[in-house]
Formats: C-alpha cells, structure tokens, sequence
C-alpha cells in the first residue's frame, strides 16, 4: 500500500498559513546558497590558475572528479532525507541549519593558499578540498530543493516560491559577481590573502541567511508512515523517471543550461580580465543582475497566468538566444557598451530562471501522479545527480577549452587570439545552449495549463481519500 500524503494547507489544523514569510525565508536560502556557489562557479578556477598556479588542463581533471563525487553523495543525501521520520520542523529544512555553517568553512578551505607547499601538494589540497565542499554542498542543497513541494502543494503558492527563489539568487549571484571582483583583483591580479578575506565575509553573510531561512519557513506537505510500508527501491524510481517526460525535459534543459553557464561563467572572468583588461566592468555587470528583481520578475506571475510557464519562458528563451548570436556576430570592443548589452541578451535567461523551480516542482508532482508515491528528496536528488554529472563535464570542459585556446597560466598578459577566442566561447556558447532549451520546452515538454491543473486535482483527490 502506498504511503499517504497529507496537506496541511487545506485542513483546520493550527499550521500556520503559507504567505510572505515563507517565500522570504525561501528567498534567504537562495541567497546564502548563492554567495557560497557562485564564488565558487565565477572564481574558483582563477584562484586555482592564478593562485595556485595549477595548469587548465589539472583543473578541469580537478573539476570532473569533484563533480562526480557530489552527483552520487546527491542521491545518498536524497535517500537518507526520504528515509527519514517526520519531525516537529520538518524532514528538510532542518539540514540547513546543520550543514550550512559547516559549508561556510569549507569554502574558506578551498580559497585559502599554503604558504610554501609544492605544486603537488597544492593539487592535492584543492582536490580534498573542492570534493568536501561538494560533499557538504549537498547536505544543503538538496534539502532546500525539495522544500518547494512541501512548503505549498498549490502551483501558483509554488510559482511564487520559485520566483522569490530567482531574486534570491539574483541577489546572492549577483553581489557575488559583482562585489567579489572589486576586493580580489590588484591591478588585474588575484591575490591570495584578499579571497581567504572576502569567503570569510561570505560565509558569516551565508549562515545569517541559513538561519533566517530555517525560522521562517513552514513544512506543510508531509508522509504519514505506516507500518508495513515498503522501503522505497532505488531503481523502481529511475525506472519511473522513463515515464516521466516533465522531469526528463526539466532535467534536460537543466543539463544544457548547466554546460552552456558553466563554459560561458568560466569564460567570462577571463574575458574581462585578458580581452577588455578590466575587471571592474565585470563587477558593473553583476550589479546590473540585480535589475531583473524590479524589471523581470514582476511580469513573471502576470505572463505566467496569462500565457503559461512553459509558453512564455519557452519565448523568452528564443529570444535571448538570438540576442547572443548577434553579440557574437558584431564583436564589442568597450567593456561597458558590452555589460549592458550582455545583459539585455541575458533578459530571456532571466525569466526562465524566475520559472525553473516551478517546473522541477510540477515535474515532482507528476512522479507522485504516475507512482502514488511520495519521494520529494529522492526525485530532487537524482535531478540533481544529473545536474551534477552535467557540471563534471561542464566545469572540466571549461577548463580544457581554456587549455585548448592557448591559455597560459604563469604568463604576463595572454595573446591577441587567445583573447578573441575566449570572446567567442564566452557570448556563442549562451545562444546555442539557450536555443536547444526552447527547443525542449516549446516542442516536449508536455505540462500545459490544462494538463497541469487535471494532474493537480487528481492528486489533491488522492490526498483527501477522495475516489
């Protein structure tokens, strides 16, 4: 028999309602998530080149290996967190509180530099030391992933989560970006003792944010155990995913967006730095992210209801690849005619963003739709364990890209062609990868208005013991 889910959000119990105060705290964790990730993604690849001074093509072995470490520590975190009992605040936003101020150590860790250890023992340290912050990562991140579809079981309540988790990581991604460029870099050059400073600024600011997540937010969706229930198989839940076309499309153009980011972050830090030769004009581009708090994310709920998630991001999507492929085809030379052209391109991205956690929501429910059963932490870890795999090869081949083009580490100033070849990957990379997810959306992605609120009602019959 299968488990029974209980939603407390449209019975008389005394759970309090769900409101501005959860899509807050939800907004919180985004933030404290992103300050510690995006430091990472952004400059942890320069800290290694230009710190360390590990060559490209260690890095991206580095990054490939750390990855796929946290693709399956993802999965054995999803697991444990379904394995787990019921508790008085919930069966997931207690891992935040737990594991976010031991992420904060361990990202101070990995950008701090060992005065007079040999280039061997500097690989060694920064493998050991990006493969337990990856661990830790996913102590966090996997159970806020799945607090979206237990905080509200409704789609529009989960909309909004998923807006207010996109301004939370346009601000998180956005003071990181921006801010961290202006104290690390002297004279275009990274300096050791400014990023072990800078991640211990970041990691105090992230546990606030943890802490202020973890008291603000509510459990509403929840499993009851019975006795004889079965232990949930591993493998029956890949088995299902096959007949899950919502989280294999989700999944897919997470995939994409992970590759195409991944490649074109990597390359941006070093556009600035060795094609423009101003890395000040990267920190004017990050605050400019900021923006889409105030110009995107209002029009999300009313384009959203009005057209329908997958319609109008699938558009907006189309529309930002097309901005990049004319980037690409009339070359910029003025650091801050591109910032703000780079981020007029990026618009369309940004709507998508402000959409994608309602989507893995919506693709969560379905799984519950074809299986009757509740796997909230199983489904977002192995949609993770995908992403994760994904970043290996993206974070590697990032790397190697840059090892490809003739990058070289210990090296003054790079060449002219090195240079342009950067500027190519950096802006064609978004307009390819951004193309292919409209593609996936648009024509696949089976989830419209319609069928969405027949799966929703046949899913709140089922939890009200309605036939």
């Amino acid at each position: 028999m299968s488990e029974q889910v209980i939603n407390h959000t449209n019975d008389n119990t005394s759970v309090r309602k769900f409101g501005l105060r959860d899509k807050l705290g939800y907004l919180f964790c985004e933030i404290g998530d992103d300050l510690l990730y995006f430091i990472t993604t952004a400059f942890l690849m320069v800290f290694y080149t230009d710190v360390l001074f590990i060559s490209p093509a260690v890095v991206g072995i580095i990054l490939m290996v750390g990855k796929v470490w946290d693709a399956f520590a993802d999965v054995t975190i999803g697991r444990y967190i379904d394995s787990r009992k019921n508790s008085p605040n919930g069966r997931f936003k207690p891992m935040l509180i737990r594991f976010g101020p031991i992420l904060a150590i361990a990202t101070v860790l990995m950008f701090t530099k060992i005065p007079g250890i040999s280039n061997n023992v500097a690989i060694a340290y920064a493998l050991i030391t990006y493969i337990v912050w990856g661990t830790v990562y996913s102590c966090v991140t996997i159970p806020y992933g799945a607090l979206a579809s237990v905080i509200t079981a409704e789609s529009s309540e989960r909309a909004a989560l998923s807006t207010f988790r996109g301004m939370g990581s346009a601000i998180g991604a956005t003071s990181t970006i921006s801010l961290v460029p202006m104290f690390v870099f002297i004279n275009n050059k990274a300096s050791s003792e400014r990023f072990f400073i800078v991640t211990i600024v970041l990691g105090i600011l992230a546990t606030i944010c943890y802490v202020i997540s973890y008291k603000t937010i509510t459990e509403r969706v929840f499993v009851v155990e019975k006795a004889n229930k079965p232990k949930i198989n591993l493998w029956a839940s890949f088995k299902a995913l096959g007949r899950n076309k919502p989280f294999m499309c989700v999944t897919g153009m997470a995939v994409v967006s992970l590759i195409s980011q991944s490649i074109s972050g990597a390359m941006s830090t070093y556009l600035y730095k060795d094609y423009f030769h101003n890395t000040a004009a990267m920190g004017i581009g990050g605050m400019l992210g900021l923006l889409n708090i105030v110009i995107v994310a209002p029009l999300v709920a009313k384009l959203t209801k009005k057209f329908g998630k997958k319609e109008s991001a699938s558009i907006a999507l189309l529309i930002s690849s097309i901005l990049y492929l004319v980037l690409f085809l009339v070359p910029i030379h003025n650091a801050f005619v591109f910032v703000v052209l780079n981020y007029i391109a990026n618009l369309g991205y940004g709507f998508y963003g402000f959409t994608l956690w309602a989507f893995v929501g919506d693709a969560i429910d379905y799984q519950e739709y074809i299986t009757e059963e509740r796997q909230d932490g199983t489904l977002y870890a192995l949609y993770s364990f995908i992403k994760k795999v994904a970043q290996a090869v993206s974070g590697g081949a990032g790397a190697f890209v840059l090892g490809a083009i003739g990058y070289v580490a210990k090296a003054p100033e790079q060449t002219a062609e090195v240079a342009e070849k950067v500027r190519n990957f950096a802006v064609l990379t978004p307009s390819i990868g951004y193309i292919i997810m409209f593609l996936i959306l648009f024509f696949l992605y089976p989830m419209t208005q319609e069928a969405l609120k027949e799966i929703q009602d046949e899913l709140e019959r089922r939890r009200n013991g309605i036939s």
